[in-house]
């Protein structure tokens, strides 16, 4: 007779799928994991033994918030504890929880209500904190006058110009090899791989593809399957070596901490949304699954929603009577 799968095969399990048929992004892959293999120890000591299948469809509600009261015990101790931190892991671990368990219903009929009954915390997303427009063009040049050689400052010019003229993650840039580069033209057009392996294209604004091809050019291994942006020593450029440049840059110039790669993207759909693009279009250019994640762009812009309705709203200071108007 085959012995029941323990927890940690399934959750093992669970991962693999997550990995090569999800197609879940890395760092949800690594996240998912921390968080499951610690609910499989605490079951182990709350069971007195490594929970079996049989095990985990037993579960009640009791038991899976006592492993979340146990993890909030040990947050509330650590030195960088914060309410918001700390809320944002629990929202973490309850999605890990129930999504393992909609597995164990798929692969293994399980059917446990429990985890899909858990409280979890509301937070709202930080909204994006772009730079000025003129803060934003001036990186690309600023962190290339910082690099120690000229082959490093063209990579830089063409990976700074990219983040902020086409609103790609600093992943999604890194992990581009130099066949991707479309050919010279007026409707160049990038095929980007985003999170969940999904594809989209996005044009390329000719200073942002001269900037591509100049780099190109001096490729020190341009072979088709190279890496596009790549580091000192052969290999694919790591993120941390652009996110260190960005720091170096920002300290020089004075920008604030949320100066980072990613503000680039940022940046890049805050401007379009100030030049009157539509939520939709930007949404389709970043690669957002869903509106909602886009909408957060007019909310951080507020004061420039307000000039828009200001200068077009019909009756903005029209006289509606008593000799007030709109702005009274």
């Amino acid at each position: 007779m085959t012995p029941a799968p323990t927890g940690s095969v399934l959750v093992q399990e669970f991962l693999d799928w997550l990995a090569h048929e999800k197609r879940a992004s890395l760092h949800t892959i690594a996240a998912y994991r921390g968080d499951l293999r610690r609910f499989v120890d605490f079951l182990t000591t709350h069971l007195g033994g490594e929970p079996d299948l049989a095990a985990l469809a037993g579960l009640r509600q009791a038991d899976l918030r006592a492993w979340l009261a146990e993890e909030a015990r040990h947050a509330t101790a650590a030195p960088d504890y914060s309410r918001d931190k700390a809320n944002r892991t629990r929202v973490r671990r309850v999605s890990a929880m129930r999504s393992f368990y909609r597995h164990l219903a798929r692969q293994h009929g399980v059917d446990n209500a429990a985890p899909g009954l858990l409280a979890s915390p509301r937070i709202r997303a930080p909204l994006p904190r772009p730079l000025p427009v003129p803060a934003a063009l001036a990186v690309p040049d600023g962190i290339a006058d910082l690099a120690h050689s000229t082959m490093a400052a063209s990579r830089d010019t063409a990976l700074f110009t990219l983040l902020y003229g086409a609103g790609l993650r600093i992943a999604e840039a890194l992990s581009l090899d130099l066949r991707d580069l479309p050919r010279a033209g007026n409707n160049a057009v990038l095929r980007v791989r985003g999170k969940g392996n999904k594809e989209r294209l996005v044009p390329l604004l000719p200073a942002v593809l001269a900037a591509l091809q100049a780099w190109a050019s001096q490729h020190p291994a341009p072979a088709p399957d190279a890496p596009l942006f790549q580091g000192v020593r052969g290999g694919r450029l790591d993120a941390a070596v652009a996110q260190k440049a960005m720091r170096e840059y920002r300290r020089l110039v004075g920008l604030p901490d949320s100066a980072t790669p990613h503000a680039l993207r940022h940046s890049f759909a805050t401007h379009l949304l100030e030049g009157g693009a539509d939520l939709r279009s930007i949404q389709e250019l970043l690669g957002h699954a869903s509106l909602s994640s886009t909408q957060r762009y007019t909310l951080a812009d507020e004061g420039h929603l307000l000039d828009v309705w200001r200068r077009t709203h019909p009756r903005h200071g029209m006289d509606l009577g008593g000799g007030e108007s709109v702005d009274g």
